[in-house]
């Protein structure tokens, strides 16, 4: 019996934290990145969706977004993921 790994689909919710004066650039920036979705955006606050195949994709997207310049902190609030083969 041959053994296969499902595919798995994940989602993620994140803040981001920046100073107000910064948050339209911030912004701008985080919607060019791939599999990022920016949700909400107020007084320095973000609220962002990250997509990936892997909790360590969506890891390494999360760690880039804390990298960048203006980002205070850059935190996961939320993870789920699906089975490919069963949405």
């Amino acid at each position: 019996m041959s053994q296969r790994n499902p595919e798995h689909f994940h989602v993620s919710s994140a803040v981001v934290l920046t100073s107000p004066a910064a948050a339209d650039r911030l912004v701008e920036t985080l919607a060019e990145m791939p599999n990022v979705e920016i949700h909400a955006a107020e007084n320095g606050k973000i609220i962002l969706v990250i997509e990936g195949r892997s909790s360590g994709e969506m890891g390494a997207t999360l760690a880039a977004i804390s990298g960048l310049p203006d980002v205070m902190a850059a935190n996961m609030v939320f993870e789920h993921a699906e089975n490919l083969e069963e949405v």
